[in-house]
């Protein structure tokens, strides 16, 4: 069991705010399974694909500030067109990310990546509205220019492969290495792992190159699912969460949860462990899949309007 497991599992047996509702949980999956699971297929509409170096760099640049996607109290949110759509949140990261490659911006080039301005930035990711975090998201890439510089001669590919094709070892590289990705809190005075953005770039990898090359890991089935706020959104809705009174209200209300505080935490911890149980209740069922096959199920189902009727906990964060 990998740490992330293990030390959300701590929070689960201390909850106060949030529990998770088993019958429900059985209930989803029965529908889910008679609607018919599909695990989402990688979406090269939207991500930059070469099937080489460029990928890799890609979407580390990507994963690194993917994150608070939802705009502030009465600021407008972010969108951009591509091609015909108008998209917003990860995907229209995704898709400026890309547009930005294909017209010839050097983004992929970490000497470009340590020395991008903010006013630079902006332009690249365009569209209407404005990121929150953007001060954040240039120091995040100017960090990741300098150290891929510093350690792999400027290279994302050479950081993936001296983690030998292991998930974990890729994760520890991230998080020893960069501080944005050190996504980690404290509950009650214990130290607790969640790693999201280090843990979603293997995962990324793995569905861009289709489980080879740079996406080949020997221990893919160690990624847990990825904590953010889309997911808890879902599992509310589907009634597997249930929050306590106080908490409720401050979702509902766009209360904004604090960082590191207990409530934040619980929701993230629980959020990792209904999908481990989710895993478990699917295999009692005869359908194996991985923790972070069912994230993307369920992230998935969380861009459906449906989905969308209780809101999502929000917190002013660069790690999810």
């Amino acid at each position: 069991m990998n740490k992330v497991l293990k030390t959300t599992r701590h929070v689960t047996k201390r909850i106060q705010q949030v529990t998770i509702d088993k019958q429900a949980l059985v209930d989803f999956l029965r529908k889910l399974i008679e609607d018919g699971i599909e695990i989402p297929s990688w979406n090269y509409d939207y991500h930059f694909f070469d099937g080489g170096h460029k990928t890799v760099a890609y979407l580390l640049i990507l994963d690194s500030i993917n994150f608070c996607f939802w705009p502030n109290p009465g600021a407008e949110k972010w969108e951009v067109q591509y091609k015909s759509e108008t998209l917003s949140g990860y995907y229209a990261l995704a898709a400026s990310l890309k547009k930005a490659i294909e017209s010839g911006i050097s983004i992929t080039d970490a000497h470009y990546l340590s020395e991008l301005n903010l006013s630079t930035l902006k332009q690249i990711l365009g569209g209407k509205g404005e990121l929150q975090l953007m001060e954040e998201r240039i120091r995040i890439l100017n960090e990741l220019g300098a150290f891929l510089i510093s350690r792999y001669n400027g290279e994302a590919n050479r950081l993936v492969e001296a983690a030998e094709n292991s998930t974990l070892k890729l994760v520890e590289l991230l998080v020893e290495n960069l501080h944005s990705f050190r996504d980690e809190a404290e509950y009650y005075d214990t130290k607790i792992y969640f790693y999201k953005r280090a843990q979603i770039f293997a995962a990324d990898l793995y569905g861009a190159f289709a489980g080879k090359d740079w996406g080949f890991f020997k221990d893919i089935d160690n990624l847990t699912a990825f904590a953010d706020y889309k997911l808890p959104q879902v599992l509310r809705h589907v009634g597997v969460f249930q929050y306590s009174p106080s908490l409720e209200h401050k979702v509902d209300n766009n209360i904004l949860l604090d960082p590191g505080s207990p409530e934040e935490i619980e929701i993230r911890a629980n959020t990792i462990w209904a999908v481990e149980l989710i895993r478990l209740q699917l295999k009692r069922m005869g359908r194996n899949l991985r923790a972070f096959e069912i994230d993307w199920i369920l992230w998935n189902l969380g861009q459906q309007r449906k989905f969308k009727e209780k809101p999502y906990h929000r917190t002013v964060t660069i790690y999810y």
